[in-house]
């Protein structure tokens, strides 16, 4: 069976931060010099990219240990380390980033070139030079570098489409997608031929629509029979949904019901989705009366009959698949414009009312180290000359 990487584990880990130095000044005639220990370098920082170019998670297969470059530590002449480099993960669209233990959804990548960065590198340690007071001239103490996090995700991939064809196994899904797009997926006149999902791009009257086919579904999908159900979660993103129904097939009739069933079984979302019911190879003889039976035993859903060899109904389900787009398009615009009038109407009484709104600058915490409150440099572990590393009380 080919195996379609669409989950990966991995494991993901940021940079040390580089030791604070501890190093004195040496000049002629200044036989006590002041502390000259650099700052140690920040750690590098975990970071996600999406990448258009990518279809699937196979190269998070082949690595899964993900490691971002420690800082360098500090060195004398008050020379601060180098910071660590960043580690960048590449992900295709349609990327969901998981906690691995809890399945908590940390980020969904949907927009090309999104960049996102998960683990910040840890903070570089302070050399013995912020230590200088007016009672202690010559300090023997530095911060050691904070030490980066390691975490275990779960990446899945879910397609992003605008157009998800359901149907039995040899109902002509991978046949229309073959017909609309320059996709070639593998078409023959068995069951089963899709073996995992394929992606294509149909262009009408200059909007491109991403048409999704993914293996067939069998009745009983949901308990895990046959290979649709696996790969339901490819077109959970879908504007709309294609059924397809053979009309060849002399259950043609009980198809869409027990496609809808199945759906339902799997999840609630994907019924609720605008659908269209596809009759397909209107060429064979007999196919014709068969579609007129199938708008009357669905009079509330619509129907579509096409052959995609005599090119029966094809644009005009063209233009169904731009309607569908459109429609999607105007909701997505309608549910910004209500959140964004919502948030604004919130943020203004919370504001009014003394509520720190989500988002805005926190006040420093008291008792932080440094001159930016600086708990964030280094860890509160000291070095000193003599005793080595020890924890500051």
């Amino acid at each position: 069976m080919i195996k379609f990487a669409d989950e990966a584990d991995i494991t993901v880990c940021s940079g040390k931060g580089g030791n604070g130095c501890i190093a004195f000044r040496r000049e002629k005639y200044v036989p006590r010099g002041g502390p000259a220990g650099g700052d140690g370098g920040r750690g590098g920082d975990v970071v996600f990219e999406v990448r258009r170019n990518l279809r699937t998670l196979a190269h998070l297969r082949y690595q899964q240990v993900f490691k971002a470059r420690n800082g360098e530590d500090g060195t004398s002449k008050n020379m601060h380390g180098s910071d660590g480099a960043d580690i960048v993960i590449p992900v295709p669209p349609g990327t969901l980033v998981k906690d691995a233990d809890t399945g908590e959804v940390l980020r969904d990548f949907t927009e090309d070139l999104d960049r996102w960065v998960f683990l910040k590198g840890g903070n570089g340690g302070w050399g013995n030079t912020h230590f200088k007071t007016s009672t202690n001239q010559a300090p023997r103490i530095a911060l050691a570098g904070k030490p980066g996090r390691t975490v275990r995700l779960k990446v899945e991939l879910q397609l992003l489409a605008d157009i998800g064809f359901v149907g039995f196994p040899n109902a002509g899904k991978s046949s229309l997608l073959d017909h609309f797009t320059n996709a070639r997926p593998k078409i023959a006149p068995y069951p089963f031929t899709t073996k995992i999902p394929n992606l294509g791009m149909l262009t009408v009257d200059d909007r491109d629509i991403i048409l999704a086919d993914i293996p067939g579904i069998i009745e009983g999908a949901h308990e895990g029979h046959g290979l649709g159900i696996r790969f339901l979660k490819h077109i959970s993103r879908a504007s709309a949904l294609a059924f397809l129904i053979d009309l060849s097939d002399d259950r043609f009739l009980e198809a869409f019901p027990v496609l809808l069933s199945e759906l339902r079984e799997y999840s609630e979302g994907l019924t609720a989705k605008p659908r269209i019911v596809v009759g397909t190879k209107l060429d064979i003889p007999g196919t014709a009366d068969r579609l007129g039976e199938l708008r009357s035993a669905l009079p509330t859903e619509r129907v579509a009959g096409i052959s995609v060899f005599t090119r029966e109904g094809i644009p005009d389900l063209r233009s169904e698949f731009l309607n569908f787009v459109l429609e999607a398009e105007r909701a997505l615009e309608a549910a910004r414009g209500a959140s964004k009038a919502e948030g604004t109407a919130a943020g203004g009484a919370a504001e009014a009312a003394g509520i720190r709104v989500p988002g805005a600058a926190k006040s420093p915490v008291p008792g932080d180290l440094g001159p930016e409150g600086a708990g964030s440099s280094g860890t509160g572990t000291v070095w000193t000359a003599t005793a080595g590393w020890k924890d500051e009380d």
